[in-house]
């Protein structure tokens, strides 16, 4: 699957520090690239992945040394809400992705799963089916569409109980950290970006408590820093990560800025000064809002170089790097620090071989937004190699895609 006339062109990237090896926890990455979280909904109805999801990742490790961060992965049934997603709460989901750790080891890569939990984005009526509550921090739903579905179908959103809570802590993300331990994961990372439940807590728009998870800066990111600690002497430091989004306003009305990040960034930095520093922190950069792209005019004072003054490991970055192809200059910019791994999402669904292309200036794809989301295969495992040598037939991969979700 390409279009010619629909060519990014680029210039070859391979002398420049993001080819240049990197340390990152207990492994050393060949080179500076990873495959950003990109939910793509080809797992079946009830949360397990496919065999559709293993060449896929197979091919984006293909470059040996690069990280390959699956996508958002639910941490419980209570965290899903949408079909086709899988998860990583039992002994079968883990075995499922057993095969695809072990197909991108195979190519001498690492991967690295997302633990997500929906909260208020979740779909009320989805949970219902599975037997789960609607929760968040507040009651606060996300717009009145998800307010009166949730009414209509008798399912109307609560707030988490102190109780949901601890055992949020105590069982479920421990649960999940050691399934993905189980599916051999080199890495583990915590969502809490893009207004998904942890991140619903860091913001003072979703979270209106007046308990010790809610008001003050400490108080908001009180959850997100007791799952760390919990999941530190379960997987270790060096194995852990988080995602933080502080500038994005997908699925909610203001961003929570650097205030509340640099507290969170503060504290991570505390433990890797007490001897657990996390694997990486994953930051999301003010020119996207989840996937799409964010108008110059309102990046306006929105920067992310806060971070780099309160945290002293090393970060994956992503968010629109191919802006300034063919100069790349602000990718450039961003690894003079020496600890930056530059992150792809949407060029790396078109190009499973995006690593040679930078590496090389071989020309880009450009990627089909309407492939994202969908249980459609064409667009996902559809995508030619530079070398020309694959080539896809869409009546039998639609085929396939059929029999695999069935």
């Amino acid at each position: 699957m390409s279009n010619d006339s629909n060519l990014v062109q680029i210039r070859p990237l391979g002398h420049t520090k993001l080819f240049e090896p990197i340390k990152v926890g207990a492994n050393t990455l060949s080179q500076r690239i990873a495959f950003a979280p990109s939910t793509r909904q080809r797992g079946t109805t009830d949360y397990y992945p496919t065999d559709l999801q293993l060449p896929y990742y197979k091919a984006r490790g293909q470059y040996p040394g690069t990280l390959v961060i699956t996508e958002a992965t639910y941490v419980s049934p209570g965290g899903a809400g949408r079909a086709n997603v899988p998860g990583i709460w039992n002994d079968k989901q883990a075995a499922g992705w057993k095969k695809i750790t072990d197909a991108i080891r195979s190519e001498k890569s690492f991967s690295s799963v997302q633990l997500w939990h929906l909260g208020r984005t979740a779909d009320p009526e989805q949970l219902k089916h599975d037997g789960q509550p609607f929760i968040a921090p507040s009651p606060i739903y996300l717009d009145k569409e998800s307010e009166q579905h949730a009414k209509k179908v008798g399912n109307e959103l609560r707030a988490v109980t102190k109780e949901e809570i601890e055992d949020l802590v105590n069982n479920v993300y421990p649960n999940g950290a050691r399934k993905a331990l189980d599916a051999g994961f080199d890495y583990i990372e915590l969502h809490s970006a893009h207004g998904y439940f942890l991140d619903q807590f860091l913001n003072p728009v979703t979270n209106h408590r007046t308990d010790e998870y809610g008001g003050s800066i400490e108080n908001r990111a009180r959850l997100l820093l007791a799952i760390i600690d919990k999941l530190i002497p379960i997987v270790g430091a060096n194995r852990l990560a988080v995602r933080l989004s502080p500038w994005a306003t997908f699925q909610v009305s203001d961003p929570e800025g650097s205030e509340i990040h640099a507290y969170i960034l503060d504290q991570l930095q505390n433990r890797a000064d007490e001897g657990n520093e996390l694997a990486y922190i994953s930051l999301v950069e003010p020119r996207v809002s989840a996937s799409y792209d964010v108008s110059v005019e309102d990046q306006r004072g929105r920067s992310n170089a806060f971070a780099e003054k309160h945290w002293k490991g090393k970060f994956v970055k992503a968010g629109n790097y191919t802006y300034d192809a063919p100069k790349f200059e602000t990718l450039l910019h961003d690894l003079e620090n020496d600890r930056t791994l530059i992150a792809f999402s949407r060029f790396f669904t078109s190009n499973p071989d995006l690593v040679y292309r930078l590496k090389n200036g071989l020309a880009l794809q450009h990627y089909d937004r309407s492939t994202f989301y969908t249980h459609n295969n064409y667009g996902y495992n559809t995508w030619n190699q530079h070398d020309g040598s694959e080539k896809f037939d869409k009546e039998a991969e639609q085929k396939r895609v059929g029999e695999v979700l069935a």
